[in-house]
């Protein structure tokens, strides 16, 4: 699979970056920091959401004004304007009418633009939101105590190497993340924004308040939330729902912002997405997998993976890194033509891979 950068120009000539992938039905995911077109789509933080995606549809997403591959020096910066860059991609790539996904910040972008152009939007996805900044939250103003302490801690620490200031970021984002990903995370970090660009990014979504917007949507929207979500609380997530009329609501399981690939909240979201938006799932588990289009070794991988092996135990049984096992893992999936780790487990089980020996 492939994906395809392309260029356009807001109306302050301020330059966009955006990708296409896939076919079929369009997906437009609205923009949101510490993405870089280019890194995210080899990255195995990001890899496995844009793969399972643009089986789907045909996946646009763009770096948001300052970030990854647009522009980084940049005068205005707003929700409006992020509304505006908005209209600008869908225009460049000449969509008329599309499912819209904002994810964390990406959602209030995605509401707003929802409200001035409801006949484009066939399906609203909000995933991991909200409907107000976290200074804007209710409480006795620890919210706005703990606003004020990132961004400081953002001044200090964002363009630095000392790991205690890293590591923070990343277990906001992805509390259950292994070594290996949390040091993937920051250095895509690092690449995406400068300090000086994400101290104004968070100083802008901490104050951002769309429930007035919310309460007129009337596109069907569906509203997903993990449950245990440390950087947006599930309260704020609930809360979304609840502002959006005829709006439904799905409780993801885990702990972590960002889904990767290992967690069930991204089998949840895939499947939701599906029967939300009408789309047929890209294949059927189990529906005629090609064993014989896996090396030995990757027959090897599956067959754990089919036990319910998380990688750790797989690198540990197989006497391979982590990391191989990763790789491994995202071969095979694209082999196979599957999204998901869960998708393969079935896939794999139903196939009677488990009978199978590696190397016949």
């Amino acid at each position: 699979m492939h994906q395809r950068i392309r260029f356009c120009r807001a109306d302050d000539d301020v330059r966009l970056a955006f990708a296409e992938s896939g076919r079929g039905r369009a997906l437009v995911k609205s923009a949101h920091w510490l993405t870089h077109l280019d890194r995210d789509w080899s990255s195995p933080i990001w890899r496995h959401q844009h793969e399972g995606m643009s089986r789907r549809f045909k996946l646009i997403r763009y770096d948001q004004r300052g970030v990854g591959l647009s522009d980084r020096q940049v005068k205005e910066m707003s929700l409006e304007r992020w509304v505006r860059d908005l209209e600008v991609v869908v225009d460049t790539a000449g969509l008329d009418n599309f499912v819209l996904l904002g994810m964390s910040q990406g959602g209030p972008i995605a509401i707003e633009y929802a409200i001035r152009h409801p006949e484009r939007v066939s399906h609203l996805v909000l995933f991991g939101s909200y409907v107000t900044g976290r200074r804007l939250w209710q409480g006795t103003g620890e919210h706005d105590r703990e606003a004020a302490a990132l961004s400081e801690l953002i001044h200090v620490g964002w363009g630095t190497n000392v790991d205690a200031y890293r590591q923070l970021f990343a277990s906001l984002f992805m509390p259950d993340a292994d070594m290996t990903l949390i040091r993937q995370f920051n250095e895509l970090k690092r690449l995406s924004a400068s300090t000086e660009v994400a101290e104004r990014i968070v100083s802008i979504i901490d104050r951002l308040d769309v429930t007035a917007s919310a309460r007129r949507l009337r596109v069907p929207t569906l509203v997903l939330h993990c449950e245990g979500d440390q950087r947006i609380p599930f309260d704020q997530g609930r809360r979304l729902a609840a502002e959006i009329p005829g709006s439904r609501f799905v409780p993801l399981p885990g702990n972590n912002h960002i889904m990767l690939e290992h967690d069930t909240a991204w089998t949840g979201f895939l499947d939701a997405l599906d029967e939300f938006t009408g789309n047929a799932p890209p294949a059927e588990p189990g529906g005629g997998v090609a064993l014989d289009a896996l090396t030995a070794r990757e027959l090897a991988v599956l067959r754990e993976i089919a036990t319910g092996a998380n990688n750790t135990t797989i690198a540990e049984r197989l006497h391979l890194s982590p990391k191989t096992v990763r790789n491994q893992v995202s071969r095979i999936l694209g082999k196979l033509g599957l999204a998901s780790r869960g998708e393969a487990i079935v896939a794999a089980r139903e196939a009677g891979v488990l009978d199978v020996t590696p190397g016949k």
